[in-house]
């Protein structure tokens, strides 16, 4: 209803200055939104209808504007439609349409001229790595502004209509175009990192005590004047605090990486940590890091973090931020998140009230950098966790630039699942007169405690020997099953959540908010099947997950090891089903090895492909960042994959 006391509705010369009247909250959708913005129109109808599930994922989006222009953000642009004051609904971030329209969350762009003319564009969406690739567009027509949901977007390409809208520049080159100020590393003041206390029983250990215990938990180490390992926690002589919250998570003993990476990191030096996953790794720097903290002047307005922890992933980041927070409520240590694909502005309200701890991946973190909401000049104790896949992933320009704005004297510790050239060659110019720690063996390992079944198929086989597995697994534990594109991800989730299977799905494409959601789902059992690209593959930890099916094998023998070892951890056993096709041939040697080495069976049919050799049957081959069968298309539409109501065939 419009305020007929209003003078600007009476007064058609102001039509161009007028803003709409705020008048409610819109009706809530279904099914509701997944992303800022709103579904495009195929026709004059509007949205096509699409069922909702059973548990709404959260509401994200704001409501929509139409006529005068700008982003998603409310703002910019003119106009209105049809010659005609535009009309505002909703709050928050919708979609717009009209000059200047375009699906963005930085404002108004330019050109269009309502709807059904020359419209709106939508651009990419996610964290803006340095990849090299921008996002694509989802165009309506000719026009838009600046497109991408953390990112800038880029690229061209129409859906539908006219020349796709320019975004940005593509992410890699947007990152790589940044330039951070030069720190004045001049004047530094010196600070304390050596911490370590021996105990008395540690002391007593004898050389021939500590080659037995480091040869039964596989512990190999390198450098000068090592520590001995500790055996018990109260040995590394950590705070009271956290041997309380220790205790009361139910840890009995260290882990292998733990009894020899702690002494060593608490002696202040640099530290290269190898281990699989699912070894503890994360508390294995975490609480040498507070005693560090602990150890420093408290920090000043304006002043930086002391402890920077750069992860490869969002999923990655928050989980290491959620095992600081247990034991920093103890210490009065604060700790943020930093990372792409959520909103900024609490984000940089963490920076500006000052952390203790920044935990973030590198892309968000340089943007942050970039408009000085905060610096490392105070950052003496850095870590880089899963170093293997940030290179993997292609963030060493990042990774270079960040290290360059903390002081040379730092700590630093460089942890990684496996040891490639690469990852070696990194670590020589990172760190100095550095400790070196592996468990087990520094070759590609699987871990031992999990059962690994590797069937020989054709892709016209796996959904249907897919849903007989489920069958005969499904007892109320987690499943997670892993596919190489986002596509495939949504296409299975869809066809399994018709067919009565409780699945959702997770991949780059999705908002941070409904990755989180599904997550939770996960997590709490209310949805025991989760279907998910490598996103999910590292770092991830969830409990009781029984089982974790490769219904596409990855595109290299790292991502498999690290894919089935989302079940098996923390002295578990699980249970890891491959898909193995006549496509997936020049991997067959390899995974043969791994097979042997953690003593599990070689299938007859994978020894005959093997012998076959070669890649003359295909193979979707590269790295990390190899799309496999082909990528998703279009990475701002949302798939829809996990709004498909279960259909009452299947037995769960």
């Amino acid at each position: 209803m419009y305020n007929n006391y209003d003078p600007r509705i009476h007064d058609t010369g102001s039509y161009r200055q007028r803003r709409s009247d705020l008048t409610g909250q819109p009706p809530p959708m279904i099914p509701p939104h997944i992303s800022g913005g709103a579904a495009p129109s195929y026709g004059r109808g509007g949205p096509a209808p699409y069922g909702g599930p059973t548990v709404a994922p959260p509401h994200i989006g704001g409501g929509a504007r139409v006529g005068g222009g700008g982003g998603a953000r409310v703002g910019g642009g003119g106009g209105g439609f049809n010659g005609y004051p535009g009309v505002e609904h909703g709050v928050g971030r919708g979609f717009q349409v009209g000059p200047g329209g375009g699906f963005s969350d930085r404002g108004g762009g330019g050109g269009g001229r309502g709807f059904g003319g020359r419209g709106s564009s939508h651009g990419g969406f996610g964290d803006r790595r340095g990849d090299g690739r921008g996002g694509r567009d989802f165009d309506l027509g000719r026009g838009g502004g600046r497109s991408g949901f953390s990112g800038r977007g880029g690229g061209r390409g129409g859906f539908n209509g006219g020349r796709g809208g320019r975004g940005g520049k593509p992410r890699g080159d947007d990152l790589d175009a940044i330039a951070l100020p030069r720190p004045d590393f001049r004047g530094l003041i010196a600070f304390k990192k050596d911490f370590y206390v021996e105990s008395p029983s540690v002391r007593a250990m004898t050389e021939q005590e500590v080659m037995m215990y480091r040869a039964r938990r596989e512990i190999t180490v390198e450098g000068q004047d090592v520590p001995k390992p500790i055996r018990m926690f109260h040995e590394a002589n950590f705070p009271d605090y956290c041997l309380e919250v220790i205790s009361r998570l139910g840890f009995v003993e260290p882990t292998a990486i733990q009894s020899q990476g702690w002494p060593m990191a608490l002696r202040g030096r640099d530290l290269i940590g190898i281990a699989e996953t699912g070894s503890g790794k994360t508390l294995a720097y975490l609480l040498p890091a507070f005693v560090h903290i602990s150890a420093q002047p408290r920090l000043s307005q304006g002043e930086g973090p002391v402890a920077l922890v750069i992860a490869p992933t969002r999923e990655l980041a928050v989980q290491i931020q959620e095992e600081a927070a247990k034991f920093g409520s103890y210490a009065n240590i604060r700790s943020t998140c930093i990372y792409g694909g959520a909103p900024k502005g609490p984000q940089i309200r963490d920076l500006k009230r000052g952390v203790e701890i920044i935990i973030a991946t590198p892309g968000r973190l340089i943007d942050m950098l970039e408009a000085q909401h905060t610096n490392l000049k105070r950052v003496t104790y850095l870590v880089l966790d899963e170093a293997d896949r940030m290179l993997d992933m292609g963030f060493e320009p990042q990774i270079r630039k960040i290290v360059s704005q903390v002081r040379p004297d730092r700590q630093t510790l460089y942890w990684s699942a496996t040891w490639p050239r690469e990852v070696e060659k990194l670590a020589r110019q990172f760190l100095r007169n550095a400790y070196k720690v592996v468990i087990g063996s520094q070759d590609l390992k699987a871990n031992q405690s999990i059962t690994q079944v590797v069937e020989v198929m054709t892709d016209l086989e796996k959904y249907n020997r897919l849903i007989r597995l489920l069958k005969e697994m499904m007892n109320g534990s987690k499943i997670l099953i892993f596919v190489e594109t986002k596509k495939g991800c949504d296409q299975v989730t869809r066809q399994m959540r018709m067919d009565g299977w409780p699945a959702l799905s997770i991949h780059g494409d999705k908002s941070q908010d409904e990755r989180d959601w599904v997550l939770a789902e996960f997590k709490s059992g209310r949805s025991p099947v989760m279907i998910a690209t490598d996103v999910a593959a590292r770092g991830l930890d969830v409990k009781d997950i029984k089982c974790v099916i490769n219904y596409d094998f990855p595109t290299s023998l790292e991502d498999y090891v690290h894919r089935i070892g989302r079940t098996g951890r923390a002295g578990a056993t699980g249970t890891a089903f491959t898909f193995f096709t006549h496509g997936n041939v020049k991997y067959a040697k390899d995974l043969i090895k791994i097979l042997q080495q953690a003593g599990q069976v070689v299938p007859p049919q994978l020894s005959t492909l093997a012998r076959s050799g070669g890649s003359s049957m295909g193979g979707s081959g590269g790295n990390f960042r190899s799309r496999g069968r082909g990528g998703f298309g279009n990475r701002s539409m949302i798939s829809g994959s996990n709004t498909i109501p279960i259909g009452r065939r299947g037995p769960y």
